[in-house]
């Protein structure tokens, strides 16, 4: 078996084991409108915290329980609100600075982008860098959270695609595949990129699941 094709099986069975986007697992049924939008937002910001991904997770789940879907309910909720809602969810270390961050940003999207981040990406038009950016203008979101969002958004915005970030690519290289975006996504075939970073991401934060599946794949 030649070299591509040691790391063709190594995707297959990556993506076959933990082919599930984060959006996927936080609730969110992502298209192009504004409230999945804003939930996938929410996401990024709660993800890239230092906390583990399960209680981000369901923490975006917390918050559309409380009605706080969009940056409207989010604006008009009282801090003590967004505090028990994260709190609901898990997210107790930095509920505090979170929830401040949360009403800030609310008000934010709201009064520079009618609360529909399709606007945001008018704004940036076409270009990923700066809509990169531009999300970093959000109270929350760094590097970190703009390139959580990317990776997931581009699943709807296909000009951001592909976005294999410096995480994703990390991941590729615990799992012994190249880390040229390219070459990946040529041994990737048909798979998905949002699904492919998803998965490369979590091989990145878990060496124990890049190991497994090295060994699966041998």
């Amino acid at each position: 078996m030649g070299r591509d094709d040691r790391a063709a099986e190594v995707i297959r069975e990556l993506v076959g084991e933990h082919g599930q986007t984060y959006a996927e697992d936080a609730g969110i049924r992502l298209k192009d409108a504004p409230q999945p939008l804003y939930r996938l937002l929410l996401m990024a910001l709660l993800l890239s915290a230092r906390i583990r991904s399960s209680i981000a997770l369901a923490t975006v789940r917390a918050l559309q329980e409380a009605g706080l879907k969009d940056p409207r309910h989010m604006a008009q909720a009282d801090w003590q609100e967004r505090v028990d809602a994260l709190g609901r969810g898990g997210y107790r270390r930095y509920d505090e600075r979170t929830a401040t961050q949360l009403g800030d940003g609310a008000e934010l999207l709201t009064e520079r982008w009618g609360g529909d981040l399709r606007r945001l990406r008018k704004e940036a038009d076409g270009d990923v860098s700066a809509l990169r950016r531009l999300l970093q203008e959000v109270p929350g979101i760094g590097p970190a959270g703009a390139d959580i969002f990317l990776r997931e958004v581009q699943r709807v915005w296909p000009e951001v695609a592909p976005y294999l970030d410096a995480k994703a690519l990390s991941g590729a290289e615990r799992l012994g595949l190249p880390k040229d975006p390219e070459k990946l996504l040529e041994l990737a075939k048909d798979t998905e990129p949002a699904v492919l970073a998803a998965a490369l991401v979590r091989a990145a934060l878990d060496k124990k699941l890049a190991e497994e599946v090295r060994e699966h794949a041998a």
